[in-house]
């Protein structure tokens, strides 16, 4: 026999999963530390005079 649940309860739950799901993917993309987002910067500046310099005229 089938267990009885209460679909309110099972759709809140679904919902509480899913924002903390999206919650870490946002903390992933955005949660990034001062050093980190400066490191990132100088990394890809760079990486663009790198590019820069090797340009043909």
């Amino acid at each position: 026999m089938p267990k009885i649940v209460n679909l309110s309860l099972v759709r809140k739950q679904k919902a509480r999963a899913d924002k903390r799901a999206e919650a870490d993917a946002n903390a992933a993309r955005h949660g990034r530390t001062k050093a980190q987002k400066a490191l990132e910067k100088a990394q890809a500046d760079k990486a663009r005079r790198d590019l820069d310099r090797h340009a043909k005229e």
